[in-house]
């Protein structure tokens, strides 16, 4: 195995910090907020952005070491980038229909 190159390592390690960092922000905002809808936020947009840093960071480095990075990585960001904004856009029309928001839509008459 050839040695990485120093500035692959840094950029490497830079999307992994940045990644895990973002995630950490995303699971203290979900502990630490007080209301539902600001709860949201953390899981789906700080989150989206952590695991997107550490697949990147992932397929640099299975890249350069010759290991096949391309369909699983790709796969799972797609699949994140795909069913995180789906998911939140339910929880909280789910929500807005529990607290009284806005009325279920009316079933379609004949």
């Amino acid at each position: 195995m050839n040695p990485m190159p120093i500035w692959l390592d840094a950029l490497i390690a830079f999307f992994m910090v940045a990644g895990t960092a973002f995630a950490l922000i995303g699971a203290w905002g979900l502990f630490k907020l007080s209301e539902f809808m600001k709860r949201l936020h953390g899981p789906t947009k700080a989150s989206t952005l952590g695991v997107g840093g550490v697949l990147i960071g992932s397929m640099a480095w299975f890249g350069y070491n010759g290991g096949t990075s391309g369909p699983q990585e790709l796969l799972i960001t797609l699949f994140v980038l795909v069913t995180a904004p789906i998911s939140a856009h339910l929880l909280v029309k789910a929500a807005m229909i529990l607290d009284g928001c806005s009325k279920p839509p009316a079933p379609p008459t004949d």
